[in-house]
């Protein structure tokens, strides 16, 4: 049965597909890139502290390509006032939502009160949002776990849920582990706590109204579609970021549009131009390079791809010839591009 079949079943939203915010990952020259290959797929970016929104450098924090849309900007904080103004800002650069980060486990993050160890304080959560939305007309969402150290029930996700919903968000992203805060990494956290796509599920029937969106160890584009006969969207990181290919069936396949492009190569003659045009302000080529090792993974040619790049983009005098010759090494070989 077909993708396009089995969307038949499934009522599509903006949310169907969505891309992870992924520290150091989704930059805008990422998310530009990964736009050329999904019209369609709901694009994040990495956390931004609001601390860092209120005092840093909005034009380098908060810059990005208006073909990004749509498009969230992620926050993490834990300052009601301070998140307000921070979303009130990402609003008038015209992100299409805000998105609290109630997920993230890592030490530093938690050092300043953010990210998953807000789980343990609701009612906060549903204050900063609730103060987010006072200032703003664009969603305030959040992402989250199903739990926190020893805090893991279903009774406990949904007291959650619940209390940060009546703080004004009606849309949820749950990533479907448990998170450990003391003894593993955020890449052990990632791994180590078990999945229980179940308890997500649940969640959705407790909370009909809500948006549900599941995130967390779904590798395919078949596994996004058994998840969506349970919830509203779902949500990849990681295996989107290193085989971005899936990207280019996400329109057909989850919004039933066409798809945007046919084959890898004119995803890259699509990119040409933005890439040209960062290059022009003194972008360095391996900012840019970075994000698109993936695009030939598992193809014949793929490894010439990236060795070409990474040999070479980080040069003082990259230019995009670099670039050029990547994609010719393919070329000679002849890779078939719609693989």
């Amino acid at each position: 049965m077909s993708y396009n079949t089995k969307m038949n079943n499934v009522k599509a939203n903006a949310h169907s597909f969505c891309v992870a915010p992924m520290m150091e990952w989704t930059d805008r020259h990422c998310r530009a890139f990964m736009r050329e290959l999904s019209s369609h797929a709901f694009l994040y970016t990495e956390m931004l502290s609001s601390a860092a929104l209120h005092h840093g450098d909005k034009e380098r924090l908060l810059a990005y390509s208006e073909h990004e849309h749509p498009v969230a900007l992620q926050i993490g904080g834990s300052d009601p006032k301070e998140l307000a103004q921070a979303a009130k800002v990402g609003e008038s650069w015209g992100y299409d939502e805000i998105n609290l980060n109630v997920g993230c486990p890592s030490d530093r993050v938690q050092k300043y009160k953010m990210g998953a160890c807000l789980m343990r304080e609701a009612k906060l959560v549903a204050d900063c949002v609730t103060a987010m939305r006072s200032e703003i007309n664009i969603p305030v969402t959040v992402k989250t776990r199903i739990g926190i150290d020893d805090l893991d029930s279903q009774g406990f996700l949904s007291d959650f849920v619940g209390l940060v919903r009546d703080g004004g968000s009606d849309l949820f992203i749950i990533h479907a582990r448990c998170a450990w805060l003391h003894g593993l990494s955020p890449k052990e956290n990632r791994e180590v706590p078990p999945l229980n796509y179940p308890r997500v599920y649940q969640l959705k029937k407790d909370f009909p109204e809500l948006t549900i969106i599941l995130n967390g160890g779904v590798k395919t584009l078949e596994e996004c579609q058994e998840h969506l006969r349970f919830v509203d969207g779902v949500m990849l990181g990681r295996e989107v970021y290193h085989n971005p290919w899936l990207l280019s069936q996400v329109d057909a396949s989850f919004y039933e549009k066409p798809p945007r492009v046919k084959s890898r190569i004119e995803a890259m003659e699509s990119y040409l131009p933005y890439v040209r045009a960062e290059l022009s302000k003194g972008t360095p080529l391996q900012h840019i390079t970075r994000h698109i090792l993936g695009l030939y993974s598992g193809v014949h040619g793929g490894k010439r791809f990236r060795r070409c790049l990474s040999d070479n983009a980080h040069k003082k005098t990259a230019d995009l010839n670099v670039l050029l010759n990547a994609m010719k090494e393919v070329e000679e070989i002849g890779v078939n591009y719609a693989c």
